[in-house]
């Protein structure tokens, strides 16, 4: 009888354990300590980027030129070790160039689908005003479905998912306005202002010892969470108890808004339910497990403002979105 080699079956690959609420909660909040050795003075910009993130939305970013909107994008995907493309909006830009299409090969005679740069965790689209509406409405689908169909066929982005589009608020020049339609896919809007003289010292500090913005490995940048900290704060989240009175003043805001004398365009149910949203993610973010009205004033003009369409009257006059919110919360009364 011949003898037999025994073998021993190969180990089944362990999943690596989910983090809990509580372990996904002190990685994301310690994203701000991260990104602040490469990016300095923006932490409320930080802190709507991870409320973005944790409803799963979009963020539209504004600020001047210089202001760090591209490094604070690429620190963050780098401290959450997420995959990062950044896609330079121009007047040329054509739909396929940020989808991808189908590209005909020579050597099998058949059309293949070449992926374009939306295929990617964060996608930083860069001066998206600076592109012609047929171009703007590319990122529709993508925004909205997290997919993209081509011929017919829809095929999936990866996930996480979200689009990071920066604006610059003083050139009008050349630029294409967002329709309504393509802002209220934007979950928030974070303003990036001009730091403060000391916030403005700490930055000429960092360039004075060698920190190189292309290399933030050099700068000491490194992941603190990752997808599965996001996934397992995604859900957290999503479980923060919103009292009916909570519902109440959040839908008075938006209702609000539609009656302001300054306003043309008041904030739709679509916007309520984002304030609903992000208000839920500061609320986790804080360590509650339940909603609060200070949570939901904290998130009004970030989730709120790219929602208001203002009358040109008004506008010439010097109103904004942000001083209509600021009258709105000021009398509409809140619930105790």
């Amino acid at each position: 009888m011949g003898s037999e080699t025994l073998r021993s079956p190969s180990p089944t690959p362990r999943t690596p354990p989910q983090p809990d609420a509580e372990t996904a909660r002190q990685s994301l909040m310690a994203l701000r300590n991260e990104v602040a050795k490469a990016v300095v003075g923006q932490e409320a910009a930080v802190s709507g980027l991870v409320v973005a993130l944790l409803c799963r939305g979009h963020v539209l970013l504004e600020g001047v030129p210089g202001v760090a909107k591209t490094l604070l994008v690429r620190t963050l995907a780098a401290a959450l070790s997420l995959d990062t493309k950044r896609l330079q909006f121009t007047p040329d830009l054509m739909p396929g160039d940020v989808t991808g299409s189908l590209v005909y090969d020579n050597r099998t005679s058949e059309f293949t689908f070449r992926q374009g740069p939306v295929f990617t965790n964060l996608l930083l689209a860069d001066e998206i005003n600076r592109t012609p509406p047929k171009t703007q409405a590319a990122l529709l689908e993508v925004m909205e479905e997290r997919q993209v169909t081509v011929d017919g066929q829809a095929r999936r982005l990866p996930s996480p998912f979200a689009v990071l589009a920066t604006q610059n608020p003083i050139e009008h020049e050349g630029t294409y306005p967002l329709p309504e339609a393509q802002l209220d896919r934007f979950l928030v809007k974070v303003t990036l202002p001009l730091p403060p003289r000391e916030d403005e010292v700490r930055i000429l500090a960092h360039h004075a010892a060698g920190f190189d913005p292309g290399n933030l490995a050099a700068a000491g940048v490194r992941p603190v969470a990752g997808p599965a900290d996001l996934a397992a704060a995604q859900a957290a989240a999503a479980r923060v108890q919103v009292q009916r009175e909570v519902l109440g003043y959040i839908v008075d805001i938006a209702r609000a808004t539609r009656s302001a004398p300054a306003v043309q365009l008041g904030v739709s149910p679509r916007g309520a339910t984002a304030l609903l949203g992000t208000t839920r993610a500061w609320a986790w973010l804080s360590g509650r497990g339940y909603a609060t009205p200070d949570d939901v004033k904290a998130l009004a003009r970030s989730t709120l403002r790219h929602r208001i369409s203002l009358r040109p009257e008004a506008e010439q006059d010097g109103v904004t979105a942000d001083i209509v919110l600021d009258q709105v919360l000021a009398v509409v009364p809140v619930p105790r």
